[in-house]
């Protein structure tokens, strides 16, 4: 089978947890033999490192990148926001682009078009004037719920309209998309939920996140030690991550300092805003980014991910999942994941309910043990990229069919 896989920035390297998905579906389906093309847009928050690219990647995908800059410019956004169009997904677009995917079908055919996320479906017109591929789009979000919840969350007036008018434009989007598409992917039950409630005869699955496994080794029989070390890692130039631990160090940690003073907590991520290295939190380190994010993972204790708003599911969760790390999350940041809190990881969406968690893990460091070897057996069956991969070839398979 052949395969264009259009992505809306660089997989590689993988600075956050929607470049490992599109990267792990690009490697899960390069080991079962297809023939996969990747495409990518550049832009100066994602930029190609060619560096990060393995050798071989590069000659299997012929790899090629368009640059696009698509930083916000208040005149623009202004323009846009009472009309029907989504200015997040318009600053994507680029004539540029346009030319590289007619140079390529026109060089090439494909089975299958992969879209990664609404930011690339500017394209679809080109690709269906240009290619008879079946085209599928994997939705890592639903976007607007995204910009709904930081919306309710804001305090400020002109950043609340802002955030609602984008939510408002996004949901027009995703509502009409599914009638642009052969088929459509999803990467959580209640996402697909959300898109098949809106378009019931499209084709649609739900392809979650998955690990080789063989990446992720766990450590035989981990304990955290009597005062085990807390830590965040993701992407800290997505602003929902941003959000969460703002609010963390304002209202969580001063009160689990009270209870534990001995505690530490770091906080590391790529894009890391310099308001966080200005702060001046007790016994707080701020990392910034990491250069090996199993390293770090396994280096500390207990994961805390406390998001307040998103959508989809979290990626970090998974793998600190997968090396057996403890993870203390909010409803919100549990989305998506088939898990009972207190066997697979814990949940926690006040600062009363993240004390008590964390001395459940102080006091009973045993436990710590038994979660984290549940979240790898958990991790095992629900997200191994191979059995997922099959899943991703027989949606394909059932969409060729089709006239």
């Amino acid at each position: 089978m052949k395969i264009l896989q259009l992505c809306h920035k660089p997989p590689l390297p993988s600075v956050d947890g929607g470049c490992i998905a599109m990267h792990n579906i690009t490697d899960g389906l390069l080991k079962s033999g297809q023939s996969v093309k990747v495409v990518a847009v550049e832009t100066p928050k994602h930029p190609v490192k060619v560096t990060a690219f393995p050798l071989d990647y590069l000659q299997q995908t012929h790899f090629e990148s368009i640059y696009i800059d698509t930083t916000p410019h208040l005149k623009d956004a202004i323009k846009t926001l009472f009309n029907r169009s989504s200015y997040q997904i318009n600053r994507f677009y680029s004539k540029s682009m346009v030319s590289k995917l007619i140079q390529t079908l026109n060089h090439d055919t494909f089975d299958i078009i992969h879209l990664e996320s609404l930011y690339v479906i500017p394209y679809i017109p080109v690709l269906r004037k240009y290619s008879q591929a079946k085209i599928v789009l994997r939705m890592h979000n639903v976007e607007h719920q995204i910009w709904e919840r930081m919306a309710k969350n804001e305090k400020w007036p002109i950043k609340k309209l802002i955030y609602w008018l984008n939510a408002k434009q996004l949901h027009r989007v995703e509502r009409k998309v599914l009638n642009m598409v052969d088929g459509y992917m999803t990467i959580s039950e209640p996402d697909y939920q959300y898109f098949h409630s809106h378009n019931a005869q499209v084709p649609g699955t739900v392809i979650t996140f998955g690990l080789d496994l063989d990446k992720y080794e766990m450590e035989d029989d981990f304990i955290p030690s009597d005062n085990p070390s807390l830590f965040h890692l993701g992407s800290m130039n997505w602003s929902p991550n941003v959000e969460g631990i703002e609010w963390f160090l304002d209202e969580v940690w001063p009160e689990i300092l009270t209870s534990f003073p001995e505690l530490h907590f770091t906080v590391a991520g790529y894009g890391t805003p310099q308001k966080f290295f200005q702060r001046k939190d007790v016994n707080v380190h701020i990392a910034g980014a990491v250069p090996s994010a199993n390293e770090f993972i396994l280096d500390n204790d207990i994961m805390v991910v406390p998001l307040l708003s998103g959508s989809g599911i979290r990626i970090k969760i998974i793998e600190a999942m997968a090396l057996g790390r403890v993870v203390i999350t909010t409803t919100i940041g549990a989305e998506g994941l088939a898990v009972e809190n207190g066997k697979h990881l814990f949940i926690a969406d006040t600062p009363e309910e993240f004390v008590s968690v964390i001395e459940k893990c102080v006091t009973t460091p045993d436990l710590c043990s038994i979660i984290g070897e549940n979240a790898r057996d958990f991790i095992s069956v629900y997200h191994n990229n191979e059995v997922i991969t099959e899943h991703i070839l027989s949606f394909y398979q059932k969409l060729l069919k089709q006239k």
